[in-house]
């Protein structure tokens, strides 16, 4: 451990109070469970199953809903092994409730500080870790080191400027990163950037969001909205971020006098936003419906807002076209499989770094159309929502593209960390892992 983080240790330490107070913030603020805020100390809510536990960590919904496929697949592999999922958000929570397959338990997962990472892992005691994309927490993987739990980072992403950041801390970066014994990185890009930085061989076999099944919906919802829509053009911008509405209305203002009744749908990437949305829409002189408030469209409703939580699988269904959020402002795109499979034709804007090789071949499949801004928007929009066969084939290519190799990243992806894995005919009983570690590094090195 280095020194700046053994620095960062003793003063997360030394920050226990602050540390509460944050919290009690957060929960004022809405940003926390009232009912489970202690499980963000590492005081679990649930008892440890007996047997081996496998724990996965991700940070909120995209990462934990691209980790559901990969628990079925570990279900039959390792058939007596339960499953701890940590999140830290409440959205997740409540999808990961909904979601979770048989054995498998949900906690928060620990602020980052010694005490309360002391008491999760003496309570879960698991078997192995993974880490799915960005989460490198300092004191959350040095604790698992030394308690001997063997980590993988799988599908693992670093952003340029995350990774910018890390560099100038190079041996901090380097430090964190020898707390797996398995790098994963979901594309080449970020497969060169972890690399770097790790300083050591990193794996790449494709994004595992390809592998997560379509996003689920009411079929009562879903036949409501339809009856509700008619045959309304319908174009729904998803997963939008402060300042990127602005520009979303910006192009629904231009479309309207070209496309009789035309219906635009916003969903913002944070629900809690929606009533501000909405206020930016009726200020701008248009006539708004807000679902988290039960309403409807109505034949007059130019702009339907979409803050809730879990339903985004109805509006992808019932959209012409759907533009993909956080590309209009640097944030760095969403998940463009989730409309992919769905059938939607896609548009997004320029700034998609987060997914750039899977937008790139994506876009060389002709699934999707790239624009600049929102006039570049509002001419993709027009053009797709007047030519229904190119709409229809931009909308195939796009499913045909994110169905390929699905399966094969998630054979590719167990194939990894299958060393990491508990055994089945010698399965743990909560003894902290070290016989799993030393098990799995000899059959490495037997490999």
């Amino acid at each position: 451990m280095t020194f700046a983080l053994k620095t960062y240790r003793t003063f997360t330490s030394l920050l226990k109070p602050m540390a509460n107070v944050v919290l009690e913030q957060r929960l004022n603020n809405g940003k926390e469970d009232p009912v489970r805020i202690n499980e963000r100390r590492g005081v679990a809510s649930s008892p440890r199953p007996q047997g081996d536990v496998i724990w996965i960590h991700g940070a909120s919904v995209g990462e934990s809903l691209s980790i559901l496929p990969l628990i079925e697949r570990l279900c039959k592999e390792c058939p007596e092994a339960h499953f701890l999922v940590t999140t830290g958000t409440i959205t997740s929570a409540k999808l990961m409730a909904e979601r979770l397959p048989e054995r498998s338990i949900h906690q928060y997962a620990p602020i980052d500080q010694p005490a309360f990472i002391k008491s999760f892992f003496t309570h879960w005691q698991p078997t192995i870790g993974l880490f799915v994309e960005s989460e490198l927490w300092p004191v959350l993987i040095d604790s698992a080191q030394k308690r001997d739990i063997p980590l993988a980072l799988i599908n693992g992403r670093l952003s340029p400027k995350s990774s910018a950041r890390w560099a100038k801390r190079a041996k901090s970066a380097k430090a964190l990163f020898d707390g797996f014994e398995i790098l994963m990185a979901q594309d080449k890009d970020n497969q060169e950037r972890i690399a770097a930085l790790a300083e050591r061989s990193v794996h790449m076999v494709g994004n595992l969001k390809r592998a997560a099944p379509p996003l689920p919906s009411d079929d009562k919802a879903l036949a409501e909205m339809t009856n509700a829509l008619g045959d309304r053009p319908i174009w729904l911008a998803a997963s939008t971020h402060s300042g990127e509405e602005e520009l979303v209305i910006d192009a629904h203002d231009q479309l309207t006098p070209q496309i009789d009744d035309l219906l635009t749908i916003i969903a913002p990437r944070h629900p809690k936003r929606g009533s501000a949305v909405a206020e930016l829409a009726i200020s701008r002189g248009y006539k708004v419906a807000q679902r988290s408030l039960g309403e409807a469209p109505t034949p007059d409703t130019d702009i339907y807002i979409a803050d809730t939580l879990g339903e985004l699988g109805i509006f992808y269904r019932i959209s012409d076209v759907a533009f993909i959020g956080g590309s209009l402002c640097p944030v760095g795109g969403h998940n463009p499989m989730e409309p992919a499979r769905l059938e939607s034709a896609i548009v997004t804007g320029p700034h998609v770094f987060n997914f750039q090789e899977t937008f790139q071949a994506m876009r060389r499949a002709g699934g999707l159309a790239l624009v600049r801004n929102e006039r570049d928007l509002s001419a993709s929009l027009l053009r797709l929502l007047n030519d229904p066969m190119t709409r229809e084939e931009m909308a195939i290519n796009a499913k045909k593209w994110a169905d390929e190799g699905a399966a094969q990243v998630l054979d590719d992806t167990v194939e990894i960390i299958r060393p990491l894995l508990p055994k089945n005919e010698t399965p743990h009983h909560g003894t902290g892992g070290q016989q799993m570690k030393l098990t799995g590094r000899l059959e490495k090195l037997e490999a």
